[in-house]
């Protein structure tokens, strides 16, 4: 099958290789010329045959809009759009309404897998019209991973990217509880061994995972991760996973306490910390720390 694919970064690039990997032909553009096998979207659709798939993989917000607009205006009725980037689940509704007034149709994927999807596959989570999807399924067969899992058209228009969403919220939280297990037993001093304390738990245990594993690669590069500093940032996800829980009434405290951790993470001196300290002092008599 031929598509076209905006954006040839980490995941843009590899998944031009494995898709060629399989068969298909890709008509890659990137802004970065060294990557790119066109000029500009306008040579790039006319590389491909009607009616064209036009995959983006772009980062959300301001840049996918801006290419979604070259795109409506080059494209034609009948050619297919489909955003693979971590666009907000808000936005597909518009791109797609947007699209539609131009016969050009549109679907979100939600795409997980990061630097290893070119080996393993990535995880796809899809949402749009059934023939749309239908029509692509060579392209997300050549891209999931191999076996019965790994691909799901998890609805309309906006449920992949919400899929995703949520995905990387659970993503928070079993990370978090990663973090703050491996941070107590690095406290005791009768555990001598917590890389092979995490070794261990990789085979037989309820919390093994491809998130445990790659702790344990972590911890063999730098055993107690003393050359990394405590900041974590987020991408946004776990921002807006929150934010769909008030609206739709769903109680996330494991995921909203690991966002939470994070922002608590970029602070080298918590306000917050400070009136917890006075309070204690104040109520009994409980020491704290002088800044220099």
């Amino acid at each position: 099958m031929q598509i076209g694919l905006v954006g040839l970064g980490k995941m843009g690039g590899n998944m031009r290789e494995r898709l060629r990997n399989a068969g298909h032909e890709v008509v890659g553009y990137d802004t970065d010329p060294e990557r790119s096998d066109v000029k500009n979207l306008v040579e790039l659709a006319d590389r491909l045959a009607a009616p064209r798939a036009v995959w983006v993989m772009v980062p959300a917000g301001r840049v996918t809009q801006s290419v979604i607009d070259q795109l409506s205006g080059i494209l034609k009725p009948g050619d297919v759009v489909i955003d693979g980037g971590n666009s907000r689940w808000t936005d597909d509704e518009k791109h797609a309404e947007e699209l539609g007034k131009r016969g050009i149709a549109f679907i979100d994927a939600g795409v997980s897998g990061g630097v290893w999807g070119l080996e393993n596959g990535y995880a796809l989570m899809v949402g749009g019209d059934k023939e749309h999807v239908d029509r692509l399924k060579p392209i997300f067969e050549a891209l999931k991973p191999e076996g019965p899992y790994g691909f799901v058209h998890a609805g309309r228009v906006g449920a992949g990217h919400f899929a995703k969403m949520v995905h990387n919220g659970i993503e928070y939280a079993m990370m978090q509880a990663y973090a703050e297990g491996w941070e107590l037993l690095e406290k005791v001093p009768s555990v001598e061994s917590v890389r092979e304390v995490f070794r261990s738990w990789q085979e037989g245990t309820v919390i093994r995972s491809w998130l445990l594993d790659l702790a344990v690669n972590a911890l063999d590069e730098d055993e107690h991760l003393e050359k990394l500093r405590g900041y974590a940032e987020d991408s946004g996800e776990g921002r807006w996973t929150v934010e769909a829980a008030i609206d739709n009434a769903v109680p996330l405290p494991a995921i909203t306490a690991s966002l939470f951790a994070r922002f608590a993470s970029r602070q080298d001196d918590s306000p917050q910390m400070k009136m917890i300290a006075a309070l204690r002092n104040q109520f009994g008599g409980h020491a704290v720390e002088k800044k220099d």
